[in-house]
């Protein structure tokens, strides 16, 4: 398949809805056994707006995008059952071309980090009948079947907190995603093969990650990966909490927030106890789905400590010099780069990364490979693309699909021949 995808600017629109214009409908009623089809954009229009914008040239292959929101079943870190939903997008001409060499290769992507309910995966497909984000280029460009969970707190499971980088939590939504697909495409006559790529952006690197890890150290005899490539995922999350409280000053409030959040509501722990008012008692109404962040850090603080920060002064003391504080001791068991993966792993991460440092990525590939770890590897992005700028955390996404996009391709021409 011939890919011809150009860097830069340019990418950033595959961020963006596809657009108006030709072949842009809602789909029609296609009868779907236990989901349904809310994308239904052809070959021929996706290739169009992508030209249009300057994506792509004339000679590049482009495939039809279908999606199909799933329900499902997962488990919230409480371990109680919760109902939620995702997005399954497939090439549909393709799907028949393949069906000979076993049907279509799997990408689990994760997303990265959300606010509000409109722009969770399914959400956006539903409203817009639309293709929209990095199934663009894993799906229409790529040729792969993307699977994108919503994670409890969005889509059918909105009602619910988002468990926001809790590993037990993100892996159960990703794993059940996968196993639900597989069987609403066996009911969909829909043939997958059995080869599965794990990957994800910034939160959704940290899932990738979680999701490797259960699907290795629970044996899940059901699933095996044929490659993870989670990009820019704060894995080593201790290390994270120590350099943002330490700091006087938070680059992101409304994600650090979001973790003081997350992690007090899942070990029963008071909010106020840990962030400062006026900051605590807005957070359940800045975090019910309502709001984007573009909303949220208006309403937050980028102060970390004292009269006017976010945090507590005594809860971050305490965090530093108690080697019981429960916070410390959460941060700690939520790490993901301190275990030895089996399954070949590429950490995709810009250097230039604002967000989550690429000494994130060092760190959690020389502790891996220290681990005994033999298949992991850093995979810098602007030196991959031959790009002479360093790119920030949001700059990076589109660039970082685009290497694993090429990455996973790679292998599955190797090993499924297409």
């Amino acid at each position: 398949m011939k890919q011809t995808i150009k860097t830069g600017a340019m990418l950033l629109a595959l961020w963006l809805m596809v657009g108006c214009g030709d072949g842009l409908h809602q789909p029609s009623n296609e009868e779907v056994k236990g989901g349904e089809l809310v994308v239904n954009f052809s070959a021929v229009a996706m290739k169009k707006s992508l030209v249009e914008k300057g994506v792509v040239d004339i000679n590049t292959t482009v495939y039809g995008y279908k999606a199909y929101k799933v329900p499902y079943t997962t488990t919230d870190e409480e371990g109680n059952e919760v109902k939620a939903s995702g997005l399954f997008v497939i090439p549909p001409v393709l799907h028949g071309q393949v069906v000979p060499f076993g049907g279509l290769s799997m990408v689990s992507d994760d997303h990265g980090t959300i606010f509000a309910n409109k722009e969770a995966p399914s959400v956006i497909a539903d409203a817009n009948g639309a293709p929209d984000g990095s199934a663009i280029l894993l799906t229409s460009l790529g040729g792969f079947a993307t699977l994108q969970p919503d994670y409890i707190g969005f889509g059918d499971s909105k009602e619910h907190y988002h468990p926001f980088v809790l590993k037990d939590s993100l892996a159960n939504a990703t794993v059940d995603f996968i196993k639900q697909v597989k069987v609403f495409a066996g009911d969909n006559n829909i043939t997958l093969n059995n080869q599965l790529f794990l990957t994800g952006y910034s939160e959704g690197g940290y899932a990738a990650m979680a999701t490797l890890k259960k699907i290795e150290e629970e044996a899940l005899s059901d699933l095996s990966v044929s490659m993870a490539a989670p990009m820019a995922g704060p894995y080593a999350l201790k290390a994270m909490a120590d350099g943002v409280l330490s700091q006087a000053k938070i680059g992101v409030p409304s994600f650090i927030a979001n973790v003081g959040y997350a992690y007090a509501k899942a070990n029963s722990q008071a909010v106020n106890a840990i962030i400062n008012e006026p900051y605590a008692s807005k957070l359940p109404s800045l975090f019910n789905g309502d709001l984007d962040r573009t909303q949220i850090d208006p309403e937050l603080t980028y102060d970390t400590t004292g009269s006017t920060g976010l945090f507590l002064s005594s809860f971050v003391n305490d965090y530093f010099i108690n080697t019981t504080n429960w916070f410390r001791e959460a941060m700690t068991n939520n790490n993901l780069h301190t275990w030895t993966p089996v399954s070949a792993v590429k950490l995709v991460h810009c250097e230039g990364d604002d967000v989550i440092p690429y000494a994130i990525s060092q760190l959690t590939e020389g502790t891996m490979t220290a681990m005994g770890a033999s298949s992991v590897s850093l995979i810098p992005v602007e030196k991959t693309l031959g790009l002479d700028i360093n790119m920030t955390h949001g700059a990076c996404a589109t660039p970082a699909y685009q290497v694993t996009t090429g990455i996973f391709a790679q292998v599955r021409k190797a090993t499924k021949g297409y």
